[in-house]
């Protein structure tokens, strides 16, 4: 904290996170506000915190930031091809950079039942917040959605990816569906609100780089790094919620019991480890949870956890260029699956499968996998997000279909409860 930077501490209103981030919208270019929405998970999920800055860098960039204060960025998709021999041809519905950090000029910590303001001028940052505000009306508007797919165009796909498997080119391949559309107005602030309510994640944040912003609602963490111990939790198995509370414990427990499922996550499981392996410390590499269920609002989930030991002189740009992107996006192996996705995919994933979080000023970070998630163009109105699942020889085309429209629905479901006209593709 420099000598013009001050602290104060007090309580929280009840009305505070819109009228803060209402406010934090109009003050400053890029921000990042996260919250686990005190979501039980393991090894917990993000730190309760808004982050806002005025100049941002790219990753290569990242020295460039002062040593001594948090870090917020975000990175595409598209980042890998910095890391190997691939490139990114495909439409893109909205054109974002490959990454983005800034360093915040104000951070605000928020507890259960207090927050605490940190920058220049901290009574007038919370008066102004307080006299922020906020209409409880919302717009009524209009919205049109489309997809570059539907069931025909997606199970055809499907077929040849499943050729490359038999071919013997790959394992299992994630393959993304888009939608994208355009909107009469844009509420990303509170488009976000919503998708918290409609799916309450352990990553969920919002994230503003000028006129873009993502509204994310993320079940799966990329990396965690606590001191030289680096954790991180793919996500291979999804299936809906029971009505009731014993349906939802038999689909758990069909869930649990999937050999399928437990192909696929274990699959991911051994590419990861096989990622950590290139930075840690000599057999330092361990499983730490095989096939662990979770359960959040709309769906239950198949997570692991791998961790390992760091060498102490290991900085994060070098640990993301090993590891990057998350194999439970990419599939095994990554760099043949990251060809094949280029292939037959229709779109350019951008932020969508890419990663989003923060770093603290000793070096710790936490960043999640950008899932669930609608990227935002705001000068253009216009809207993008994305929904896959894994293709395996022994998976079947209706279902990871059907998968894929589940993993949208929430998604969906807050834009209709913004705009009226809704023309659903499928």
């Amino acid at each position: 904290m420099s000598s013009t930077e001050s602290k104060l501490t007090v309580q929280k209103s009840s009305d505070w996170v819109p009228k803060m981030l209402a406010w934090v919208d109009l003050k400053f270019d890029y921000f990042g506000y996260f919250t686990s929405q005190e979501i039980d998970y393991p090894s917990g999920g993000f730190h309760h915190v808004l982050y806002a800055g005025t100049k941002a860098v790219t990753l290569e960039q990242l020295d460039e930031l002062p040593s001594d204060k948090p870090k917020v960025g975000i990175l595409s998709y598209d980042q890998k091809n910095k890391y190997e021999n691939l490139s990114s041809q495909n439409k893109a519905w909205i054109s974002c950079p490959d990454s983005l950090f800034f360093s915040p000029e104000l951070t605000i910590l928020i507890n259960e039942n207090e927050l605490t303001i940190e920058g220049t001028s901290p009574d007038q940052i919370l008066a102004e917040i307080l006299n922020t505000q906020v209409s409880s009306e919302r717009k009524t508007g209009d919205f049109t959605i489309d997809s570059s797919h539907d069931e025909e165009s997606y199970k055809a796909i499907f077929k040849k990816i499943q050729g490359h498997i038999l071919e013997g080119d790959i394992y299992e391949l994630n393959y993304c569906m888009d939608f994208h559309g355009t909107v009469s107005h844009t509420e990303p602030i509170n488009l976000f609100l919503d998708l918290c309510e409609n799916s309450p994640m352990p990553f969920s944040a919002l994230f503003k780089a000028a006129n873009l912003y993502l509204c994310c609602a993320s079940p799966e963490r990329f990396l965690k790094k606590q001191g030289q111990t680096l954790l991180t939790q793919p996500i291979k198995g999804t299936i809906k919620r029971g009505k009731t509370q014993q349906e939802d414990e038999d689909l758990k427990k069909q869930l649990a019991e999937s050999e399928k499922e437990q192909a696929e996550n274990l699959m991911i499981v051994d590419l990861m480890r096989n990622d950590l392996a290139r930075i840690a410390q000599t057999g330092s590499v361990k499983v730490e949870e095989l096939f662990g269920i979770y359960s959040f609002k709309q769906i239950s989930q198949m997570i692991s956890s791998v961790i390992c030991r760091l060498p102490p002189s290991i900085g994060f740009e070098e640990i993301v260029s090993q590891t990057f992107p998350m194999g439970s996006m990419t599939g095994a192996p990554k760099v043949k699956c990251m060809e094949l996705i280029e292939t037959y995919e229709k779109f350019k994933r951008s932020w969508f499968s890419g990663s989003i979080g923060y770093i603290d000023s000793n070096g710790d970070f936490d960043f999640c996998v950008i899932i669930r998630s609608l990227i935002i163009d705001r000068t253009k109105n216009s809207f993008y997000f994305g929904v896959g699942s894994a293709i395996t020889i022994d998976a079947d085309a209706k279902a990871e279909y059907q998968e894929c429209l589940l993993k949208a629905a929430s998604l969906i479901k807050t834009l209709e409860n913004f705009y009226s006209n809704f023309n659903n593709p499928n």
